[in-house]
This record gives structure tokens, sequence and C-alpha cells, in this order.
């Protein structure tokens, strides 16, 4: 008996090419008996402002959610589903691809999955929640990265970061990027953090071009619960946002409180998959070429 018999299909709107590899996709399944479903963004194009998505409300009638594009459409699914404990699949149709790592000409790899092959690596998230007093007004999950950053304003921006409510540091920067392992290879790569391993419990605090060289990337425990106090002069030139893709405003406290969210992402690999090897082949180590 096949492992997934449900399987919902999402990918990135507007592209000719994951819907062309979306129909080769859903013949194949088909033929292998699964229940095929593909999420309506993919026709109706980017999701209106304030439409609620569909994906978290099909979360019940699916086995394994698979996501064609590239790690930003990937990044947008994870948020929705991760809560509901749905296996997620990656095929490659964007550029880098760390996330989605199924190539879109090895359908076998696809149906190895299918059949109960794969490698199943469950990731940590994140959860940022906007706090006005005691009161949580906004909050939001990320797999990647929470960034604290300047915007509006050429200067850079004072803060303070609090460590299970001991103080940590204050900053003045461009910003702040609070990273997991999975996010390692992303923002907090460009900006001087340190590649962690999925399997690590641990939050990096990557600084975003510090005033200061000796404000150095800290790692921490993923148990650990960090609170940053954005100065009150500054909380008009700064934004937050999760993955790049969910933006919180600041209340007039100007306090974030980052920790692990209770929900993981279960993401699935293809039999064979090895992490060194795709960091092998993203970052172009031992080739001798500049890495993308």
């Amino acid at each position: 008996m096949q492992a997934f018999q449900r399987i919902v299909i999402t990918g990135k709107p507007d592209d000719n090419l994951v819907k062309e590899t979306i129909e080769r996709l859903v013949r194949t399944l088909e033929q292998r008996g699964c229940e095929v479903s593909i999420d309506p963004v993919i026709e109706q194009g980017t999701q209106a402002q304030g439409q609620d998505p569909v994906l978290p409300r099909l979360a019940a009638e699916m086995d394994l959610l698979i996501v064609v594009g590239g790690d930003g459409t990937l990044l947008r699914a994870a948020r929705q589903v991760a809560r509901f404990d749905v296996p997620v699949l990656g095929v490659n149709r964007g550029r880098l691809g760390f996330l989605v790592d199924v190539s879109p000409e090895r359908f076998d790899e696809i149906e190895a999955v299918i059949d109960g092959q794969m490698i199943l690596d469950e990731r940590l998230m994140l959860e940022a929640r906007i706090l006005q007093g005691d009161q949580t007004i906004a909050q939001s999950t990320a797999l990647n990265e929470v960034v604290l950053q300047k915007w509006n304003t050429s200067r850079m921006i004072e803060f303070e970061t609090w460590i299970n409510a001991e103080p940590c540091n204050r900053h003045r920067s461009d910003g702040l990027i609070v990273g997991t392992p999975t996010g390692s290879t992303a923002y907090a790569l460009s900006g001087g953090g340190p590649l962690m391993h999925p399997g690590l419990d641990a939050i990096a605090l990557v600084p975003i071009c510090p005033h200061t060289l000796s404000n150095r990337p800290l790692v921490i425990n993923a148990a650990s619960r960090i609170e940053v106090r954005v100065h009150p002069d500054e909380i008009d030139n700064v934004h937050v946002s999760c993955d790049g893709q969910t933006d919180l405003s600041l209340s007039a406290d100007g306090r974030i409180e980052i920790f692990a969210s209770p929900h993981r992402l279960r993401l699935v690999h293809p039999p064979g998959h090895r992490y060194f090897d795709i960091l092998r082949a993203k970052l172009r180590w031992g080739d001798g070429t500049p890495p993308c």
C-alpha cells in the first residue's frame, strides 16, 4: 500500500514552467491511483491581500503536500500547514533551491516517496509576537528567519536584545536576523552568520551591519526566549518581517518576542538525500568556481 494516497499540490503562481510540471505530476500521480487536489492559488495568481489561504482548509484532507517552485514558495506553504503536521515535498522550479530538492526531471524520486521510500526531516520554526504591555497584538511564524531592520531612514537603529529575561546586548546597527538552522543558508548567510546543520536545536542572532566589530553572530539554545526592545525614537524606522513574506507592525512599546514554535515543518526528501551533498552543490564547495 502507498504511504501517501491523498495529495495536494501547490506552487508558484503565474509561472508557466510550474504549471507544466504540475500537469505532468497530476497525470503521474493519478495513474498510480492517488487522489490529487490543486491549490486554487495556481490558477488565481498571487493571493489577494486579506484573502484566506486555502491550504489550511485542505490540511485535514491531505497525506502529503507537494510544492512546485522555489524556496520562497515552500516557505509560504510551510507557514500555512506546519501546525497540521502535514509532510511537505519540494520540487525545484526556482533557482538555488535548498529546500525544494527534487528535480522536475526526476519523477521517479517522487514515486519512491509516494511508496514510502523517503527521509523525513523535522525543521525548527520560529514564532514572532509583537507585544503591547502584556498583550500580543500581532504574530506570525517563520521557517527561515525573523528580521528586524531599518527602513525609511539612512541612519542605524538602536535596540536591545534580552535572552530568557537576561540583558544580552545593546545594538546600533541596520538590524538583526534571528534565524533557524534552515535559515542559516538564507539571509543569515549573506549577513555573515554561521551555517547550522538542520538537526540542531539552535537559533542564531546575526546583526546586520553592526556599528561595533565586536557585535558578532550569537548561537543560542532553541529553548531560549528572545525579546527585542526597540528604542522609542526608532519605532517608526523599524520593519519586522517573517521569511521576507509577512510583515508585522511594531506597537508603541517597540517590543518583539521570538521563540521556537511548538510546530515543526515535516520536510520530506527522496531516498539518497544527503545534506552535505546539497551544500556542496549549491555553494559550489571544492569545485574551484565562485558560489551562486
